[in-house]
Order: structure tokens, then sequence, then C-alpha cells
């Protein structure tokens, strides 16, 4: 009963995160909706299934564990994609830290050349 309630549980995240994915503004809400939601989904799922059914359990650990260091990982890597090549941010908006790092980094490197 309790691999089941948690297997429910799981279940809802993966559908809050569908319905995060439809309904944010531009793809790197969408990205963060879709990751942390199906992470936590997935997490949750799999632990009620290994929890329901025993002898899974391992096998569901090791894909809990495979989820945890992969899909935080890829999506990271996908919104980086996205910001350098061009995909615009929501205009609401305000920090775009990662433009602010880049910007920083080629000041230095053209302040470097000019040494040269």
């Amino acid at each position: 009963m309790i691999g089941a309630i948690i297997s429910l549980m799981g279940s809802i995240f993966l559908f809050l995160g569908a319905l995060g994915v439809l309904r944010m503004p531009d793809t790197y809400n969408r990205m963060q909706a879709g990751t942390k939601a199906t992470t936590m989904g997935s997490i949750l799922t799999l632990l009620g299934i290994g929890i329901y059914h025993l002898p899974w359990l391992p096998q569901s650990l090791i894909l809990i564990m495979f989820i945890t260091a992969t899909n935080p990982l890829s999506s990271h890597a996908l919104a980086r994609a996205s910001h350098f090549s061009g995909i615009p941010l929501t205009e609401k908006t305000v920090v775009d830290r990662l433009r602010e790092e880049y910007e920083k980094d080629e000041a230095a490197v053209s302040k470097e050349g000019e040494n040269e």
C-alpha cells in the first residue's frame, strides 16, 4: 500500500511537470519546470515500485541514482546551449547572470589581448 501511495505521488509530480512545461513563458522556465518535476516524479515512482515489489528495489535504486545524476546535468547543458545559440529570455526576466559572466570574461580576454 505504501509503495502505491509513493508511486501515485510520483505520478502527480510528473503530471504537474508536464503542466508546467505547457504553461511556462520561455524555453528556460520550461526546462526548469520539466527537469525538477520529472526528476522528483521519477524518483518517487521508482521508489514506490521498488517498495511495492521488493525484488525490484535494487534496480529501482540504481535507476534513481542514474536519474539524479543525469537529469540536472543534461538540463544544464541544454540551457547553456540554448543561451549561447541566442534563444531569447522572456521579457519578465530581470537578471541574466550567464550573460554577465560571459561579458566579463570576454572583456578580460580582449584586455589581455591588447596588452600583448
